[in-house]
């Protein structure tokens, strides 16, 4: 492929990145700020990151998507077949209110991380098939700017427009960037089949050698680990934001639109990190920068911050949630097998969802019982814990894997 042509891989991962999280983005950003001002319990809030049940499980059924399968057209019908779907639920519940229907509403949110999940399997097994090895840091920095700019949308632009245009005309503008993003899907040309033999089918007992895989007992244990240094801090900061006084508009432009901006420029500085420096740096030198963003939470916790100090821990947080996440999908592409690229990366990603998963929801918890200030220690604990292991679990060798190029 020529260099003109190769380009148009870029803004149609990124589109499709956009396209995940713009929904996502607002359930586990808008209500939260809308349970806490009615006086729910952290505790509560925490338990509110169940809805992402379906980001853990997609595990499941990853091997379906891996199955059925064979080219570029079976993965663009997965991808937009799961979106219209995902539109769809959202549609639905515009019709609904939040304060009455809101266990039906949570019950619709489920499904509707169900089909975005789906999506997710498919949409990562396409970019890892189109991506060359060597353009693997700059296309995950295009995957994490992708949704964090949908959290911008999410968390930002449309939180801000939720205040004063309610909830129904919300959500239908959610549905409709949901469909916007598929256009560069229809637009890129490039056709491609999938390497495995004509026989093959990916089975349980093919799933399990995904643990023979040289070195992966050791990735598990840093996938399980990586995210658990910040995410409790992550998980927080919006109910702490509440009680220091700020209210709705201000946490959307403060965490949607400064928070996330950060976390896009940190991506791509981290696509020209893990480039230059290699994988095993950059993945120590981000693991550091969590244990400074723990520390300087812990520090403002015992103080009246000031919006400045805020901002500063806003630039820190968002930074290292972005930085980790490209690190994270890259090592992961670098440990998939031909014919279970979806099953393979998905996998990984899921471990590191369960675990933050298991930190945010008792992040809650530990905030109820011992302050902000103690939760964001026991994350400096975590994060001094992730550095230990990532210097001697990390391999120095890329782990070499095919693409359609």
């Amino acid at each position: 492929m020529t260099e003109s042509k190769n380009w148009k891989k870029f803004p149609t991962l990124f589109s499709l990145y956009i396209a995940q999280s713009v929904p996502m983005s607002f359930f586990s950003t808008v209500v939260p700020v809308i349970m806490r001002q009615e006086n729910f319990s952290l505790e509560a809030i925490g338990l509110l990151q169940l809805v992402k049940l379906p980001w853990i499980a997609k595990f499941l059924w990853a091997p379906l998507v891996d199955n059925t399968s064979k080219n570029s057209k079976d993965l663009k019908k997965w991808i937009v077949l799961s979106e219209i779907f995902y539109a769809v639920v959202i549609c639905s519940i515009a019709f609904l209110d939040l304060a009455t229907d809101f266990k039906l509403i949570v019950a619709l949110m489920v499904v509707a991380f169900t089909a975005s999940a789906t999506q997710d399997i498919a949409t990562d097994t396409f970019a890892i098939l189109i991506l060359r090895k060597d353009e693997r840091s700059f296309g995950n920095s295009i995957q994490v700017a992708g949704s964090f700019v949908g959290a911008l949308i999410g968390t930002g632009v449309l939180l801000i427009a939720y205040s004063f245009f309610g909830w129904s005309a919300f959500l239908f503008m959610l549905a409709g960037f949901i469909l916007f993003a598929l256009i560069p899907l229809r637009l890129y040309r490039k056709e491609f089949t999938i390497n495995k033999s004509e026989n093959y089918r990916l089975n349980l007992a093919e799933f399990f050698r995904f643990f023979k895989i040289p070195g992966m007992p050791k990735r598990l244990l840093i996938l399980f680990f990586y995210y658990s240094g910040f995410i409790g801090v992550l998980t927080m900061l919006k109910p702490y934001l509440v009680d220091l006084g700020y209210d709705i508009k201000q946490i959307g432009f403060m965490s949607g639109i400064i928070g996330t901006s950060s976390a896009i420029a940190w991506a791509f500085i981290t696509g020209f990190l893990i480039k230059n420096t290699g994988r095993k740096p950059a993945m120590m030198t981000i693991t550091s920068l969590a244990i400074i963003t723990a520390i300087y939470f812990w520090w403002i916790a015992g103080l009246e911050p000031s919006t400045t100090q805020i901002y500063i821990g806003l630039f820190l947080i968002w930074g290292a949630y972005g930085s980790s996440s490209v690190v994270i999908y890259t090592t992961s592409m670098d440990m998939v097998r031909p014919g279970a690229s979806g099953t393979d990366f998905t996998f990984q990603i899921v471990i590191t969802h369960l675990a933050s998963l298991i930190i945010a929801v008792s992040s809650g918890k530990v905030a109820d019982a011992i302050g902000y200030q103690g939760l964001f220690a026991a994350e400096v604990g975590l994060g001094l814990v992730t550095l230990v292991i990532v210097f001697f679990a990390m391999p120095k060798r890329i782990v070499k894997r095919p693409s359609v190029e």
